[in-house]
């Protein structure tokens, strides 16, 4: 391609929640749109790209999109991390979006064509009382969703990470200073168990229901509470403990049949090696954004394939569309896709980023428009000006901190 890059820009923009977009623009005048959204550090990679990234791609052959990768990865001496791939990720996504539009095709087509015809997705469902979590359960089963992600209060305890005491659930809450928040292991394992059996003799044995522990246990109780959940029947238990030590979850595993994913903090193949070669996880969870991009989480299916392990993308409404998109492509391409998580996105977010892709009956579908399928109105964007907005802390009831 003779073609070359001429602009990189950042654009920062909150309709409805922060977000960070990448614009790439070739000589020929086509526009490629990458996500560079991480939540609650959304200002450390939008500086990463202008400062670092942005001057090193004006003159560089867009359609170079591997070696553009390794260039960013490998020629870095201060490499991972996920300020560092979030960045990459950007630019992944949006040279994949040039070489769409530049062939007229989707990119799922230039990822070998579609091995399934629509991409199963979950959504979520909370209540601070079962009654509650049962009824939220109902209306995305009534929207079509075949598969439900619960989370539910418990007890002793007034915020807990997953569920809100009004309509839907945003984390982060506004502001330079995280909230903190009051976590009791002890509780939620008393309480989890029976409120999960509830709503699983309130579905029945069709709908596939998942739980999000969220990094909050030590191994030997992870290994309790999947023992405890097996007569649930869940779909999958999710990040059950920090795995900085990965070898923790050979515990966890031999304690307990029930799935287990991991993976949406990850962000290089690296960290998920040792899980999916010891088959110790059942779905690696890697963000398409966070992970490095589409070429990064092509390899790292491509790892999990020969080792039965599925990858199931994060997608939760603080990446954008075009993260969705991009996700979505992989998806329709990939055949050891499991499922696609799907939160949705404050109403102004649809407005800003016009996409190909929808949600139809529980199912997403990239659309067949070329490139990623997402054009980005920057007149718009500029209306809904970036907020400081910060993930809360947790602690423990002794005032000592746990993972969050």
């Amino acid at each position: 391609m003779s073609d070359r890059i001429v602009a990189a820009e950042v654009l920062l923009t909150s309709p409805g929640r922060n977000y960070v977009t990448l614009k790439l623009t070739t000589a020929d005048g086509v526009v490629g749109w990458g996500d560079a959204t991480l939540n609650g550090r959304e200002l450390a990679v939008a500086a990463y790209l202008r400062e670092h990234l942005c001057p090193q791609l004006v003159g560089r052959d867009p359609g170079r999109i591997e070696d553009t990768w390794q260039y960013l990865y490998r020629g870095a001496y201060w490499r991972r991390g996920p300020v560092t791939m979030t960045a990459i990720g950007a630019v992944d996504l949006a040279l994949w979006d040039i070489l769409g539009k530049t062939a007229g095709l989707p990119v799922y087509r230039l990822l070998g064509g579609a091995v399934r015809d629509r991409v199963r997705a979950y959504t979520h469902a909370t209540g601070w009382e079962t009654a509650q979590l049962c009824d939220a359960v109902d209306a995305a089963v009534e929207r079509g969703f075949t598969a439900v992600r619960v989370q539910t209060g418990v007890p002793g305890l007034d915020t807990v990470y997953g569920v809100g005491r009004g309509p839907g659930y945003e984390p982060a809450g506004r502001g330079t200073v995280p909230a903190e928040e009051t976590w009791d292991t002890a509780a939620y394992l008393r309480h989890a168990p029976a409120a999960l059996a509830e709503v699983r003799a309130h579905t029945g044995p069709e709908l596939a229901l998942l739980h999000d522990a969220h990094h909050r246990l030590t191994p030997i109780e992870a290994a309790r509470l999947g023992r405890a959940l097996e007569p649930v029947d869940l779909y999958w238990l999710e990040d059950v403990t920090p795995c900085e030590n990965q070898e923790v979850l050979r515990r966890v595993r031999a304690h307990t049949t029930t799935p287990l994913a991991i993976g949406e903090v990850f962000s290089t193949i690296w960290e998920f090696q040792q899980l999916i070669t010891e088959q110790l996880i059942d779905h690696a969870r890697a963000a398409v954004t966070h992970a490095g991009g589409i070429s990064s989480l092509r390899r790292l299916a491509a790892l999990a394939d020969p080792w039965q392990v599925r990858i199931s993308p994060h997608g939760p409404s603080d990446v954008s569309p075009v993260a969705m998109a991009a996700a979505l492509h992989v998806a329709l391409a990939t055949p050891n896709h499991g499922i696609q998580e799907y939160m949705g996105h404050p109403g102004p977010a649809h407005e800003v980023f016009r996409h190909a892709w929808s949600c139809v009956d529980g199912h997403l579908h990239p659309g067949d428009a070329p490139g990623l399928g997402v054009d980005v109105d920057e007149a718009l964007a500029a209306r809904f000006p970036y907020e400081p907005a910060l993930l809360p802390v947790a602690r423990r009831r002794d005032g000592s901190m746990t993972d969050w």
